[in-house]
């Protein structure tokens, strides 16, 4: 199965919408695709206030960016959706961005490497084939 989300190239940046489910709530999310991040990252207050802590997370983390180093936690979410599609107890990090107005997170790798993925910056869309049962 092959779904397609549409972008505004005109914007720089690869903004899609996606939500997230926590233990009181789900909510809507504005996120980057960040090819280069690792893992999906979420920031705080959005973990915050769909009902996690930090005392519910895994391990810390550090990430490294051209600003410096960031630390966080890994939490895995109840449910995690994106790109026309969603994933059951899917692990983000979860840190404070540089621009907190910039976004509410981004679409890492390990979310994308679950799909054979086309990014198609000129028509302003991404391609995801889904290629294995989804968790």
């Amino acid at each position: 199965m092959t779904r397609t989300t549409r972008f505004d190239p005109r914007l720089g940046l690869v903004y899609v919408s996606g939500t997230i489910t926590g233990p009181r709530s789900t909510t809507q999310l504005r996120l980057l695709v960040d090819t280069g991040a690792a893992m999906s990252t979420i920031v705080p207050h959005v973990v915050d206030e769909i009902g996690y802590s930090p005392r519910d997370g895994g391990p810390r983390t550090t990430v490294r960016t051209a600003l410096g180093s960031e630390h966080g936690y890994v939490l895995r979410v109840a449910r995690f959706a994106a790109l026309g599609f969603a994933m059951a107890n899917f692990p983000v990090n979860v840190f404070d961005l540089a621009d907190r107005d910039v976004c509410d997170g981004l679409v890492g790798f390990n979310f994308l490497r679950c799909f054979n993925c086309h990014i198609r910056p000129k028509d302003g869309c991404i391609l995801l084939e889904n290629i294995a049962p989804l968790a």
